[in-house]
């Protein structure tokens, strides 16, 4: 009988974790993905972290006016911006949806922007900005024009063969844009 049970016992113990190792290796294309997006970033190498991004995006947004975007923001003397201690939060399993896996995914980051080059005017209303994007509790100065910001974010992945995914920023202020790209089921989500 003791034998029995502990026959039983590894038994469960080996069926959880067959189930865990799918769950990590879904969370570990993920990530993947989503660090080589990030490190894009911050190397400014804005035409490779474009093609990270869900290209159904481009059905809305043109390609070109999103790297000009990009550039914009992380690649611009007047504001400079060093992403920090990249990390992840929960990443959802994984949903086929269509013919098409969608994972919501949780990250963030520390930020520091600096924006001293510019006018006070700018100044005021990038902060305000800031604040209103990152919360104001995640945006600390450190002196006049620059900026700690703790960014937490949240991403869909999506993916055709649960290997190589692409993402999408979940902003509620980009609702209008992701509802004629994104499954309905994604956007209750959001």
């Amino acid at each position: 009988m003791k034998n029995k049970l502990i026959k039983v016992f590894f038994s469960l113990i080996s069926i959880f974790s067959l189930a865990q190792t799918k769950i990590s290796s879904d969370e570990i294309q993920i990530k993947k993905s989503l660090t080589y997006f990030v490190n894009c970033v911050k190397a400014k190498n804005m035409n490779q972290a474009v093609s990270c991004i869900y290209p159904k995006f481009f059905t809305i947004v043109p390609k070109e006016q999103m790297i000009q975007g990009l550039e914009m923001a992380y690649n611009n003397p007047v504001l400079k911006v060093n992403i920090q201690n990249f990390d992840f939060g929960v990443i959802e399993k994984p949903e086929l949806i269509g013919n098409e896996y969608f994972s919501i995914t949780n990250y963030g980051f520390k930020m520091q922007c600096d924006v001293s080059a510019a006018n006070d005017e700018m100044q005021m209303n990038i902060e305000k900005a800031l604040k209103s994007k990152y919360g104001k509790n995640n945006v600390k100065a450190v002196r006049k024009g620059i900026y700690d910001i703790d960014a937490k974010m949240r991403a869909c992945a999506v993916s055709k063969d649960r290997k190589l995914w692409k993402f999408l920023v979940l902003e509620k202020s980009y609702k209008p844009y992701l509802d004629k790209i994104l499954p309905k089921k994604v956007i209750d989500k959001i």
